[in-house]
């Protein structure tokens, strides 16, 4: 069966929320608290990307992956949040729970750094959970670097250390 990579439309994002509630309780459960997993809800992380793509879809492309038309996952590229002109930020890849290790992040990412280039950046920059080694390796593989920038951010209640990652396109 056939992954089909297509762009996001505003009648995507109630299930890419869906989608990707799932995918961090996955992802990030052998290190955080269930508490800090819990929230937000599923609709409620689709309200988000239904009001984050209304203030980014100018700037910022969604794509998904599909078989069958089943969503199987998605990225989000946009400006780098430094505010570095030459560098694009590959926000997201999230992925359903049964997907990982089956190609589609690979075919997101590839198609991530396409994107990319096609708008003139040539860097990526990324950020992964210090935590999330199936994640890191995963980008390190698509060779990204770690460079020597963390920050803090919050998951639920759990304070968690974010790495900054790069790579030229």
């Amino acid at each position: 069966m056939t992954v089909t990579l297509r762009r996001a439309t505003a009648d995507d994002l109630l299930a890419v929320g869906a989608l990707h509630q799932r995918s961090r309780v996955a992802a990030y459960s052998s290190f955080l608290p269930a508490g800090s997993l819990a929230e937000p809800t599923p609709d409620a992380m689709g309200r988000y990307w239904a009001e984050r793509w209304g203030w980014e879809r100018d700037d910022h492309l969604m794509t998904v992956a599909e078989r069958d038309g089943d969503l199987l996952g998605f990225s989000y590229v946009g400006p780098d949040d430094e505010g570095d002109p030459s560098t694009g930020l590959l926000n997201a890849i999230h992925l359903e729970p049964a997907e990982r290790g089956r190609g589609v992040g690979r075919e997101l990412m590839i198609d991530a750094l396409a994107t990319m280039r096609d708008r003139g950046w040539r860097q990526g920059a990324l950020w992964v959970l210090a935590q999330n080694s199936p994640a890191r390796r995963f980008y390190e593989r698509g060779g990204w670097t770690p460079t020597a920038t963390e920050r803090i951010d919050l998951i639920g209640s759990a304070p968690v250390t974010q790495l900054r990652y790069v790579r030229p396109l």
